[in-house]
């Protein structure tokens, strides 16, 4: 286990502990204002605040599927990728801020998705991007922490300097 994950004077920690808080709290001030399924325009023909319900995994993947211990299912698999995402920090992206920060931000919104499935059953989603009648997948802060860390992540290993002996 990285130690940088621990430490509460690192500042991946704290943007991690900012990201998961924003996320619960703007998950909770949604499930008390709006009810499920209404919509709360906020720029009108680009983006809405709407109350759903994801009960599957990323994306809305299994969502509409109903089978016995599907919460329990999803829950796992985001246990599951939970685990390789800590894994992965430990074993090989810690060099670097932007990868350091990028698991941060990712870590955040897996907890925070899966504090929803183990307290809820279901994640609550509300950013309901669109154009026309076009609307992208809702999703939420937790989603948005994990987007984000994934490209900073993907830009890391692609772009960031390694001292890699040359094999001969």
């Amino acid at each position: 286990m990285p130690t940088w994950m621990f430490s509460p004077w690192r500042r991946e920690v704290w943007v991690a502990a900012l990201v998961l808080l924003a996320d619960q709290v703007t998950k909770s001030i949604v499930d008390r204002s709006i009810h499920l399924h209404d919509s709360v325009p906020v720029i009108p023909g680009l983006l809405n605040l709407t109350h759903v319900l994801n009960e599957g995994a990323a994306f809305g993947l299994l969502n509409a599927a109903q089978f016995r211990f599907k919460p329990v299912l999803v829950a796992a698999m985001a246990l599951a990728a939970l685990v390789a995402i800590i894994v992965y920090a430990g074993r090989f992206a810690t060099e670097t801020a932007s990868a350091r920060y990028g698991l941060a931000l990712v870590l955040a919104g897996a907890v925070g998705n899966l504090i929803d499935r183990a307290t809820r059953g279901h994640v609550l989603d509300f950013v309901d991007l669109y154009w026309g009648s076009w609307h992208f997948w809702a999703f939420n802060v937790a989603d948005a922490a994990i987007t984000v860390g994934a490209t900073l992540i993907v830009v890391d290993m692609l772009f960031a300097r390694r001292d890699v002996p040359e094999t001969v």
